[in-house]
């Protein structure tokens, strides 16, 4: 039996992404403060932000960008960021986001995969971004640094080289319901990244869908710590502030003091975090020394946020703090509590956002679970369809059909309950996949990365909650060849060397064989269970 919104549907327009934001855009708006950046100051208005989106898309139209052309696009938050995403967007490209930790053969991987024509960087990554350049192929001309000293002094190309050039924005032409948008890479339900293709409806739908569930308005000041190059960042943050016309204030990375001065100086009104940052504002004694009274709302995502934890930051900030569910592959949301949802229980995902259909599906026998009259239901394997479904995995058929079924549901691999009145709670999961401070990190990856190691024989990697950060961690199991002296240390620093930093191996232990089925495959049941 399958399960709605208690929302209406919306409305979603077939436009492209930068025709629903900016297409309609009133005059009284343009003066606005869109991006303020958090580290400078430093404000861009509406208007401003709209010419350099335009002067970014001309420039690389300019510069041979075709329709459906891929970007990559390496870099933490900044208002520069925002440009150059819907820059891509509105030329016709289509924006692969890479997580700004990665290394250079990470970068490389999925430039390659994505078959990406540019990419697009800092230049505190640049030593990485042009290792990887260069092993997708990519010639100077086509790596461009945002805040680099520009072509005319010997560099790279650059922001400024590109808003200088004064290309007209192309006219382009494309259908918004297939057309790709974006390309965030995911593990999604299974270990291997891949790329989930997003179109410019799915990104459009998703705003729309979240927008009265959250009420951000044109008053709000949102303070965006959460990567943009990540999905949540991305639409939640990134794309639902700049429709609500609310003001953003960017920060390139979490740190607490930052955080709390900038909430402090801006009077942030609207906080997105990942749970790690619950934790500190719930117990760091810094957080006494800083005015946070402008804050109604603090909203948790990307990694389950423990109910009594939400409760005390809740009763420390003074505001409401709500909850919310999704994956790349749903653009990302599917869930939240809304914020009149003051009645539901924090460590639900909330209720279904409008426009999409949910049931519950028994794992073991494929029945479907019933929604009670009056309750909460049984346990079963969330399925999710909507207008905010990605398409599919790229170049990836095997991938796609094993996570989308032939009715257009995206099976999560997360086991929920939903209650009488809809609210749903994720109560267990599927997926292997470990969720560190709200990144992703695929087991089969570090496994991979392990057994290149001369002195190790077999390895597994599972996720365990380590008692004193609260929250799951890497922990690798190796078989060690005969004779080898190799220590817990060695292995964490060999992965460390290898990996971006939120993969590494934070546990270790060694044991004799690892667990497997006759069929070779990894039981990491059996590994849950010893630990």
């Amino acid at each position: 039996m399958s399960f709605r919104s208690p929302y209406p549907d919306v409305d979603i327009p077939e436009q492209s992404l930068y025709d629903y934001l900016f297409g309609g855009i009133a005059e009284a708006d343009l003066g606005r403060t869109a991006l303020i950046d958090g580290p400078t100051g430093a404000e861009t208005s509406y208007g401003e932000l709209i010419e350099q989106i335009d002067a970014v898309a001309g420039a690389l139209a300019a510069r041979g960008l075709a329709v459906g052309d891929v970007v990559g696009l390496l870099s933490p938050n900044s208002p520069a960021f925002a440009a150059v995403f819907h820059g891509i967007l509105r030329a016709g490209g289509t924006a692969t986001t890479i997580n700004a930790l990665y290394t250079g053969p990470e970068i490389a991987k999925q430039l390659a995969d994505a078959d990406a024509r540019f990419l697009i960087t800092v230049s505190p990554l640049l030593d990485h971004a042009k290792e990887a350049a260069a092993q997708a192929g990519l010639d100077d001309e086509h790596l461009i640094v945002l805040d680099g000293p520009g072509r005319a002094a010997g560099g790279h190309p650059s922001l400024a080289d590109l808003l200088t050039q004064h290309a007209p924005a192309p006219e382009v032409s494309f259908d918004a319901a297939t057309h790709l948008a974006a390309l965030p890479y995911s593990s999604g339900t299974t270990g291997r990244a891949k790329g989930v293709m997003l179109t410019h409806r799915n990104l459009v739908a998703n705003v729309a869908q979240t927008a009265e569930l959250t009420n951000t308005t044109r008053d709000d000041t949102v303070l965006a710590v959460l990567p943009f190059f990540h999905i949540y960042g991305m639409t939640v943050l990134l794309n639902s502030a700049l429709r609500s016309r609310a003001k953003l204030v960017t920060m390139p990375r979490f740190d607490l003091v930052q955080f709390l001065t900038l909430i402090q100086q801006h009077r942030c009104t609207f906080v997105y975090i990942a749970p790690p940052v619950a934790v500190a504002l719930a117990k760091h004694p810094i957080v006494d020394q800083y005015d946070l009274s402008s804050v109604h709302t603090i909203l948790s995502g990307a990694a389950p946020l423990d109910e009594q934890l939400g409760k005390a930051v809740a009763a420390r900030i003074g505001c409401k703090v709500r909850q919310g569910y999704g994956m790349s592959e749903m653009s990302p949301v599917s869930h939240v509590i809304p914020h009149d949802g003051d009645a539901m229980a924090l460590d639900s995902v909330g209720v279904t956002v409008p426009n999409m259909e949910c049931k519950l599906v028994d794992p073991d026998t494929g029945d479907e679970v019933a929604v009670p009259a009056a309750g909460v239901s049984e346990p079963g394997e969330l399925w999710c369809k909507g207008p905010n479904v990605m398409v599919g995995y790229l170049n990836n058929a095997e991938a796609t059909e094993a996570t989308l079924d032939a009715d257009g549901f995206l099976h999560t691999g997360d086991i929920a309950t939903v209650s009488a009145d809809g609210v749903v709670t994720i109560v267990d999961r599927l997926k292997e996949l470990i969720k560190y401070k709200g990144y992703q990190v695929p087991p089969a990856e570090l496994e991979a990365v392990l057994l290149t190691h001369p002195q190790i024989a077999d390895a597994a990697v599972i996720g365990v909650i380590d008692p004193a950060a609260g929250e799951e961690v890497p922990k690798a199991y190796v078989v060690r060849q005969p004779q080898s002296a190799l220590t817990e240390q060695d292995v964490i620093d060999f992965v460390a060397a290898k990996v971006a930093p939120h993969k590494k191996v934070r546990q270790v232990a060694f044991i004799e064989a690892i667990p497997k089925s006759s069929a070779g495959k990894i039981l990491r049941k059996d590994l849950r269970a010893a630990n």
